[in-house]
């Protein structure tokens, strides 16, 4: 049996939630959950971005809160140092348009997604900071369930 078990004290890392999330910027809505099936995740576990994660902390189920997050707050400040002119080579066969978002394999073994800005016949302009980087959000959250790790 799957028992839902709630600390007095509310979420605490790796604690397991399950809610309801919506995000938007600037009135316009980026993802939302309301009218899907909520997400269940583990606090600290890298599903969800830490400084929006961090505001889930002593939440309890059945709250249903709505954070303004000021510039800079939701997804940190935006950084021209992860702004980059890759070589055009390195995309042979690839439909560049800027706007779209590619995804990188790291040496590491990670992946990391990145913006076309600009397309040129020997650069291709990408951007790796978040796309809501340095932007106002709107995070609300209904917490459905929590278990205690």
């Amino acid at each position: 049996m799957n028992e839902t078990t709630e600390t007095p004290s509310g979420l605490r890392p790796g604690d397991t939630v399950t809610l309801h999330y919506r995000l938007s910027c600037q009135g316009d809505e980026v993802i939302s959950t309301f009218e899907h099936e909520p997400e269940t995740f583990a606090l600290g576990s890298g599903d969800m971005e830490p400084r929006l994660e961090s505001l889930l902390l002593s939440l309890q189920a059945g709250q249903h809160l709505v954070f303004e997050l000021d510039p800079g707050e939701g997804f940190g400040a935006r950084d021209e140092a992860l702004v980059h002119n890759l070589s055009r080579g390195d995309f042979i066969g690839m439909d560049l348009q800027v706007g779209h978002g590619i995804e990188f394999n790291l040496p590491n073994g990670q992946r990391m997604m990145g913006g076309v800005l600009a397309v040129t016949e020997n650069e291709v302009k990408v951007d790796f900071n978040h796309p809501l980087a340095g932007l106002p959000v709107t995070f609300e959250v209904q917490i459905l369930a929590t278990q205690a790790a």
